[in-house]
């Protein structure tokens, strides 16, 4: 018999974690700072204030999620009540990434432990700062039998993998995804995999250009452009593209000022391979603004690209940074033969007034998830699942999904005594008529 927390205990573990996280939620801020120089904005909006609320969400709702769930009986049991129940998997492993440091491993560590679980959690090398403090908050709110933080490079990473686990969450590249897969099947481990991929932004003629830019350049700008959910390319119809140009460049201006390495509301790139890498995707393109750039600070400017060839590295990869490739088309076969091109992507959006192609939209396409007139929103409603489909991820998470992604079913029949119809014991001479009568009437 496996001994886990009751739902009172779990429900004292995550009020103690959240008087902690909001004890040093200054501190949280100050990490995020100084590993990439994360605005306290964004650092309030998209990391500590989002786990607060995830924090009080799950404790308000845990008692309802963890109940047993009762169903409608089948009639061939009859009499009888039959239940869902929600089981911990047992010993989970929690991979968490750079981009979003705080949010993204605690996150899931509140689904896993609200689930019952018990955790180990890798916060990311590339955070140093951000995983001190991570390590610090767990070490000071539970239990080192029930979770504990492991800190380190990737080896530890794949140390850690090696281990049998009955549950594995990961979040962070597509290759790196792919060898989580392949450990945990190893030893037949579920997994979710959060991932990431090209995400269209298809702006038609009949949208609101002013205001679409300005969503735009937000998702794209917000963490530098380091997010797996923002915008990663745009389709624009050929009539409006100049104009929206015109907007797009309009609003990193508003944003960030006339040079926007002097604002206070810009990250930047988590570090020097990543800053190459991205300088690298400049390469041999149109840049109609921004691709001014810092090595020493790791500095890279909002950067509008024009026209890039869809064979380009550019338009190859998940570009994870401020650059934002610009494409026109003609027509919808102009959208679908440049969206198929890539695997399903994480998330896709669309701008328009146009009730017929939204519908289209919504229903033609395979993503994760997405909004119409707006970008990166559909993260922040917990009632809706997160996650990705087919490269971009496996599973999803977010408020109640989250606890049901790390909880087993376990179906459960209670049988009554009092009645006990014989049609189903053997000897089954001249039961079978009966048999395909009662099957078909049910």
């Amino acid at each position: 018999m496996r001994n886990f927390p009751s739902v009172s205990e779990r429900k004292e573990m995550l009020k103690k974690l959240l008087r902690s996280i909001i004890i040093h939620e200054e501190e949280i801020l100050e990490a995020l700072y100084k590993d990439f120089k994360k605005p306290k904005f964004e650092g309030v909006l998209s990391e500590t204030a989002y786990i607060i609320s995830d924090l009080k969400n799950t404790i308000d709702n845990l008692d309802s999620w963890a109940k047993p769930k009762r169903v409608f009986p089948s009639l061939l049991n009859f009499p009888s009540s039959d239940y869902i129940y929600s089981e911990p998997y047992g010993r989970v492993l929690i991979i968490a990434p750079w981009n979003y440091p705080f949010q993204l491993a605690f996150s899931p560590l509140i689904a896993a432990v609200a689930a019952g679980n018990k955790v180990t959690i890798k916060p990311s090398e590339l955070t140093p700062y951000t995983s001190a403090i991570i390590s610090k908050i767990v070490r000071e709110t539970f239990d080192i039998k029930q979770v504990v933080a492991v800190t380190g490079d990737y080896t530890i990473a794949q140390d850690l993998l090696q281990k049998r686990w009955d549950y594995i969450f990961f979040t962070g590249s597509v290759a790196v995804g792919k060898i989580v897969a392949k450990a945990a099947a190893e030893h037949l481990t579920p997994v979710t995999l959060e991932l990431g991929g090209k995400n269209p932004c298809i702006v038609d003629e009949t949208a609101n250009l002013p205001l679409a830019a300005k969503r735009i350049i937000w998702g794209k700008i917000l963490n530098a452009g380091q997010t797996c959910i923002a915008p990663d390319y745009i389709l624009v119809h050929y009539r409006v593209k100049k104009k929206l140009v015109g907007f797009l460049m309009e609003e990193i201006e508003n944003a960030l000022g006339e040079n926007p390495e002097l604002s206070e509301d810009f990250a930047r790139i988590i570090n020097l391979k990543n800053w190459r890498r991205q300088i690298s995707l400049l390469e041999h393109q149109n840049i109609l603004s921004g691709g001014e750039n810092t090595e020493e600070t790791l500095y890279l400017a909002p950067t509008l690209i024009d026209e890039p060839d869809l064979d380009s590295p550019l338009m190859q990869e998940e570009i994870f940074g401020p650059i934002l490739p610009i494409k026109s088309y003609e027509n919808k076969s102009d959208i679908e033969r440049i969206v198929s091109k890539y695997e399903k992507p994480l998330s896709m959006y669309l701008f328009s007034e146009n009730r017929a192609f939204i519908k289209e939209f919504s229903a033609r396409y395979s993503f994760g998830g997405g909004c119409i007139n707006d970008t990166i929103i559909h993260f922040s409603n917990k009632r809706l699942p997160f996650g990705g489909v087919g490269h971009s991820g496996i599973g999803a998470y977010h408020g109640s999904r989250g606890f049901e992604s790390f909880s087993h079913k376990k179906a459960v029949v209670k049988k009554g005594n009092w009645l006990d119809i014989p049609i189903r014991y053997a000897p089954y001479k001249g039961k079978l008529g009966l048999l395909k009568r009662i099957l078909n009437w049910l």
